[in-house]
């Protein structure tokens, strides 16, 4: 392409990656006054992951989880080039990335797996699944905080904008 420019990102990762960030932000905002939104939002952002983890066995090259997914070993290695200052710019995601996007899928996961059992005969009024839930909220805020501050010094780092990268899908080569 004479612009420099690559597509990596498809329209179904990127409609996934600002649905789901809806859908998080609205249940978040209607926890405690809007119960309908707030479980909608929940059954939604669930079948969104279901979604993405199909799209990560079935889609397009880089949307694939065999794509971006490392190995431990891989990790590792990036990982020391980073805290070093040294890492390789990435077209797709980075192994850090990656585990990231894995992780904050689990915890959507359980998070509307959670909420859903509060509303069953069996979870409702059940302490330890309100805590689970409570708890994985918590830890995917964090991780939603840590994940945008990574996108920002990756973006500056590297003199890329990311987040323009994941409305128009393209990165340069």
């Amino acid at each position: 392409m004479a612009t420099g420019k690559v597509k990596v990102w498809d329209f179904p990762v990127r409609l996934f990656h600002w649905s789901l960030v809806t859908m998080f932000a609205t249940a978040y905002f209607t926890s405690g006054d809007a119960e309908a939104p707030h479980q909608w939002a929940g059954y939604v952002a669930l079948a969104l992951v279901a979604f993405r983890i199909v799209w990560g066995f079935i889609g397009t090259p880089h949307a694939r989880f065999a794509d971006f997914v490392p190995r431990p070993a891989t990790l590792a290695t990036y990982f020391g080039l980073l805290v070093r200052g040294r890492e390789p710019r990435h077209v797709g995601h980075n192994p850090v990335a990656a585990v990231m996007i894995v992780f904050l899928l689990a915890m959507v996961a359980m998070i509307g797996s959670t909420g859903w059992l509060m509303t069953t005969d069996w979870g409702w009024g059940n302490e330890a699944v309100e805590t689970l839930h409570a708890g994985a909220v918590k830890l995917a805020l964090a991780a939603i905080a840590f994940h945008v501050a990574a996108a920002v010094f990756e973006s500056v780092r590297h003199r890329e904008n990311l987040v323009l990268s994941m409305l128009t899908g393209y990165k340069r080569r």
